[in-house]
């Protein structure tokens, strides 16, 4: 369903003739593409939604990643581009917990798992990105995770 409302704005984006918005709905489809290819030979296939989820938060954490790089290094015309294709990735993907929502979330798991120290950290970030993984930034994740369990 996620792939088929990527490939339908494509074609809206083209018929308007926005060549930014286009390009980035482009390259949403061929690292969606990529992704397919990746996984024909696998032995269990993740669901559809999932898999598009997954492509569409790693090239966001990217984007994060590469506007605080150009903006470090005084490229704020690159930085700007990189946000207008964040923008236009972010909007694919599902609503993103609060750091409020996501203390809850940390302290439900730590209940819920009996976990009470830093050596039960990947026990807590496992059960966290099973439970809540596409509507949380995991890097953010992890040093709450860490502050919870100190």
């Amino acid at each position: 369903m996620l792939r088929e409302k990527i490939q339908a704005e494509t074609v809206t984006a083209m018929k308007a003739k926005d060549k930014e918005r286009t390009a980035t709905l482009r390259l949403i489809g061929a690292k969606i593409k990529d992704r397919d290819i990746e996984l024909r030979t696998a032995d269990k296939k993740p669901e559809d939604d999932e898999l598009v989820t997954d492509v569409l938060m790693k090239m966001a954490k990217q984007r994060r990643e590469s506007i605080a790089m150009y903006e470090e290094g005084g490229r704020q015309e690159l930085a700007d581009k990189e946000q207008a294709e964040l923008v236009v990735i972010e909007e694919f993907l599902p609503k993103q917990m609060s750091e409020d929502e996501t203390r809850a979330a940390i302290a439900q798991i730590k209940a819920d798992t009996g976990a009470d120290g830093i050596k039960d950290m990947g026990k807590v970030m496992g059960e966290l990105k099973a439970r809540h993984g596409a509507t949380l930034d995991m890097t953010k994740a992890s040093g709450l995770v860490k502050e919870a369990l100190s």
